[in-house]
């Protein structure tokens, strides 16, 4: 995996974990923290589609491997509902 396809995949993440935290209305961070959660959210969504045994519907081949977009935006989603609920929520 060269230098493009890194700097891509984080662009991916990013965008997948930003999506998670705009499906649930709840954000704590910046970009670093919406790339974080893209990568936590695909291997999150990765093993839950395995154990219900379902495909990998959207995925993008970087360097190589392919990586989940659906399952990173359902996961990263998933995660952002788990950390609201230990957390609580921010007025403003």
């Amino acid at each position: 995996m060269n230098i493009l396809e890194f700097l891509l995949l984080l662009l991916i993440a990013g965008v997948c974990g930003s999506l998670g935290q705009a499906i649930t209305g709840f954000s704590r961070g910046g970009g670093l923290v919406a790339i974080v959660l893209g990568f936590i959210g695909a291997i999150v969504g990765t093993w839950m589609a395995r154990s219900l045994g379902l495909p990998a519907y959207i995925t993008v081949q970087i360097g190589g491997r392919a990586f989940p977009i659906l399952w990173s935006i359902i996961g990263s989603a998933t995660v952002v509902i788990v950390i609201a609920l230990l957390t609580g929520r921010r007025t403003r």
